[in-house]
């Protein structure tokens, strides 16, 4: 299906990947209402995970803003599915969370995870402007730098 979104995706050079399988017991993502809440995304490209490791050691902000950008492609991807590959039917972005694997001395955490905000308000303008936050970690799973949810208001 395209569309609007699918349009300002291509304009910047972007897809939306194909969601992989959740790693334990749970669902992409779920419905209630009028809005989509994700489980939260891993930065994976082509079936592999990328950025293993922390911020403040083995990666750099703007490397950790890649990664939340990647994260946030690997949300739409499950918003995507939930919209039946219709992005055009988001009507805004509710709210972020990100997550930050860092060293302890790291306090950057919201500077990384402009990388997924600045991606939504590229893709959707004022409608992709959300709520937000940004959480340091000790660990995430598999080892990677960050993971993103979201919500997400939808045309029913």
């Amino acid at each position: 299906m395209s569309g609007r979104i699918d349009a300002r995706l291509a304009e910047l050079g972007l897809s939306i990947p194909v969601p992989g399988e959740p790693a334990g017991n749970y669902v992409g993502y779920v419905i209630t209402g009028n809005l989509v809440y994700t489980a939260g995304q891993v930065p994976v490209e082509n079936g592999e995970r990328r950025y293993i490791g922390r911020l403040g050691r083995e990666f750099s902000i703007h490397d950790g803003q890649k990664a939340a950008e990647l994260a946030a492609l690997n949300v739409l991807a499950r918003v995507k599915a939930a919209c039946d590959g219709d992005l055009d039917r988001v009507v805004r972005v509710v709210k972020l969370v990100g997550f930050v694997n860092a060293v302890e001395t790291f306090g950057d955490h919201p500077k990384v995870i402009n990388g997924a905000s600045d991606l939504m308000v590229k893709i959707f303008g004022d409608a992709g402007r959300h709520a937000r936050s940004a959480i340091g970690m000790g660990s995430l799973p598999f080892g990677v730098a960050v993971e993103v949810e979201g919500v997400f208001e939808i045309r029913i």
